[in-house]
């Protein structure tokens, strides 16, 4: 990768959430049971995720790199294009949104779920 790091496809829960709705009211349309790719169709490095939330939380995060994991491919990210084609779905949070609201949620929540 141009970075040297993994490449992942990271999708917010929110817009996860509204792609399951979206799906669901399909199936109560149809009795065709289809498999939809939620995710935002591009991919983002470790470092990319960790530079989103070294700005989430205005703050510099320590980091050790270390060797890629045996068996870890270089990138992996979703095709939405079915989803938004047959759901009229599409991810529409970034990395920075994604990252921003977990760090609130986490400072809101420091003990984790009730």
């Amino acid at each position: 990768t141009e970075d040297g790091t993994c490449v992942r496809d990271y999708i917010h829960v929110q817009d996860l959430a509204r792609g399951h709705v979206a799906a669901l009211r399909k199936l109560q349309s149809s009795c065709n049971l289809v498999t939809y790719n939620l995710g935002t169709g591009t991919g983002h490095s470790v470092h990319e995720v960790v530079a989103a939330f070294e700005l989430a939380t205005n703050q510099d995060l320590p980091r050790t790199i270390g060797a890629r994991r045996a068996g870890d491919v270089p990138r992996s990210y979703t095709d939405p294009s079915l989803a938004e084609r047959e759901l009229g779905w599409r991810a529409e949070l970034t990395i920075e949104d994604i990252c921003r609201d977990a760090w609130r949620w986490q400072a809101e929540n420091p003990a984790g779920y009730p």
